[in-house]
């Protein structure tokens, strides 16, 4: 994000049209985001450009609306009121890109999905079921770790690897089955394979029988990912060369309409 000017009132209207304190306010908030969660006022201060006095002025009201708590150490942090605004996004986001969903199973025969990363976490926010017989159901609101899915591979792919063994640690490895990665070295070169191939697979990882092919969203405004799920015995390799070009069309449609929805 580039560095904001600082001005010597906080409701100047900004070079966009818009009030310039509101658009300073959502820019801290960013900007605690990628920092973690949690600043000091003179980080912000550092990365923003803006004056101690205006960010300490925005960081005040934002704590007395409850989107920013000031911590024991007098570092700021990312405040509870976020949550419910969050999830409420994230359930229109998926509810939204639903008919681009819809497409994929149209397409594909199979089931699809759509994924954020949450923290540390995938998180569902969409889905639509095959019309097959046998297919797969994950529950939407389902939270599932980054190293046994598709979906994880394919939204933590460009992250750097040390962000990527650091998240590792926090979370641990655990074995859905005898087949999920479950060290960091395995892990990185599966993100290795995605940035070659494209695309990203779930081979009965996450649950015996079943195979995963996930795409990212590219320049989504949050990290999310779409994927299709079936039985191992259609999602076959034959299969996978067929389907994996309309995951990739299908996540270019879905990037550019998020894009026409978000101008800059």
């Amino acid at each position: 994000m580039p560095p904001s000017s600082a001005s010597s009132t906080d409701s100047t209207k900004s070079a966009t049209g818009g009030v310039q304190s509101l658009e300073r306010a959502f820019d801290l908030l960013e900007r605690m985001a990628d920092a973690g969660g949690e600043v000091g006022l003179s980080e912000l201060s550092a990365s923003s450009g803006l004056p101690l006095p205006t960010i300490h002025r925005l960081m005040r009201t934002l704590v007395v609306c409850g989107y920013v708590r000031q911590q024991a150490n007098r570092r700021y942090a990312l405040g509870p009121r976020l949550i419910r605004l969050g999830e409420s996004a994230s359930r229109l986001l998926g509810t939204w890109a639903r008919p681009y969903l819809a497409r994929l199973v149209e397409e594909t025969g199979e089931t699809a999905n759509m994924a954020l990363l949450d923290g540390d976490e995938i998180v569902y926010v969409a889905q639509v079921p095959s019309k097959h017989s046998m297919r797969m159901f994950t529950e939407v609101g389902r939270r599932v770790l980054p190293h046994s899915t598709g979906v994880g591979k394919a939204l933590l792919a460009n992250t750097p690897d040390h962000e990527v063994r650091a998240l590792l640690a926090r979370t641990g490895m655990p074995a859905a089955t005898d087949k999920t990665i479950t060290t960091p070295e395995g892990f990185l070169a599966a993100l290795e394979d995605v940035r070659r191939l494209g695309y990203a697979i779930d081979d009965n990882e996450q649950e015996i029988g079943v195979r995963c092919l996930a795409v990212s969203v590219p320049n989504s405004p949050t990290a999310a990912a779409i994927s299709i799920s079936g039985p191992a015995g259609r999602v076959t390799e034959s299969a996978t060369e067929k389907i994996v070009p309309i995951l990739q069309q299908v996540a270019g449609e879905l990037s550019e309409a998020l894009a026409s929805q978000n101008p800059a």
